[in-house]
C-alpha cells in the first residue's frame, strides 16, 4: 500500500541520488493499457487454444506453426495505440536531468523510447524492430501489423519480430550493459515486476548502491534486502512524484 510517508521516503531517495538505474517489467506499462503476464486478469491467464503463452511464445513454435504464432502475437503483443504513462515521462525528465544513468527493461512495447529515453537496455527486444530471416531487411511494426497469416519481406523471406522468444538467449550486448549500470548505480529502482523470469530477474544481484527501491502490487525476492518496498500500482506512485 502507498503511503504519504512512503512516497516521501522515494522522493528523498530519488532527491539525493545521482546514479538512477530504473529495472522495470510489465507493470510498468498497464497503466497504458497493455495487460501484464502473471496477475488474475493477465495474459497467462487466458491460455489460447489450450497452449500457454510461453509454448505459443517460443522459439520452437515459431518454427514450427508461424501462422499460429503471429495470429496470437497479432492479438496479444502489438498495441500500436499504446502512448507513455507518468512513469515513462518521469524517468524522460530524470534522464534530461542526467540523473537517470539506464532504463533496464524486460517489455517489449517500446514506450521507453516513445517516451524520449535513449539510454534503454530492452532485455526481451522491441516489437518495433522485425527482420527478414532471409536478407536481413529490417521491418516496421506496421509490416506485421498489415500482414494476412505469415509476414513476408519484399524477397519473400519471413520476417520475424526482434524480440527473445522462450528458448532464445538474451542479447550479450544488451545484457552486458545492463549489468555494468545496474553495478555502478548508487540508487536502483525495482518495479512492476515479480522478478520471475530468469536470467533477467538476476540481474538485481549485481546492484552494489546503497538504495534499492521496489515498487510493485505484489511482493517479490528482492523485498527483503530493499530500502524501501511500495506495494501499490507503479504509475499511481510515479505520478505523485516531483522531478
Amino acid at each position: 500500500m502507498m503511503t504519504p510517508a512512503a512516497l516521501e521516503k522515494l522522493q528523498w531517495i530519488l532527491d539525493q541520488s545521482r546514479r538512477i538505474v530504473f529495472f522495470g517489467g510489465a507493470g510498468v506499462s498497464t497503466a497504458s493499457g497493455i495487460p501484464d503476464f502473471r496477475s488474475a486478469s493477465g495474459l497467462y491467464a487466458t491460455p489460447e487454444g489450450g497452449l500457454s503463452p510461453e509454448m505459443i511464445l517460443s522459439r520452437s513454435f515459431f518454427y514450427l506453426q508461424p501462422e499460429q504464432f503471429f495470429d496470437y502475437y497479432r492479438k496479444y503483443m502489438l498495441y500500436p495505440q499504446a502512448r507513455p504513462n507518468a512513469v515513462h515521462r518521469y524517468l524522460y525528465q530524470l534522464e534530461k536531468q542526467d540523473r537517470l544513468r539506464a532504463i533496464v527493461t524486460q517489455n517489449v512495447d517500446g514506450l521507453h523510447r516513445l517516451a524520449g529515453n535513449i539510454r534503454v537496455y530492452e532485455l526481451h527486444g522491441s516489437v518495433y524492430e522485425n527482420e527478414c530471416l532471409e536478407c536481413g531487411a529490417s521491418w516496421p511494426m506496421e509490416a506485421v501489423l498489415r500482414a494476412e497469416g505469415i509476414p513476408r519481406c519484399a524477397c519473400g523471406g519471413v520476417i520475424k519480430p526482434k524480440v527473445v522468444l522462450y528458448g532464445e538467449p538474451l542479447e550479450p550486448f544488451v545484457l552486458i550493459g545492463a549489468r555494468r549500470e545496474i553495478a555502478g548505480a548508487d540508487t536502483l529502482i525495482v518495479a512492476g515486476t515479480s522478478l520471475a523470469v530468469e536470467p533477467a530477474a538476476s540481474l538485481v544481484a549485481d546492484f552494489r548502491g546503497r538504495e534499492l527501491v521496489v515498487v510493485n502490487r505484489e511482493p517479490t525476492p528482492a523485498d527483503a534486502r530493499a530500502t524501501l518496498v511500495i506495494h501499490a500500482d507503479v504509475a499511481e506512485v510515479f505520478a505523485g512524484l516531483r522531478v
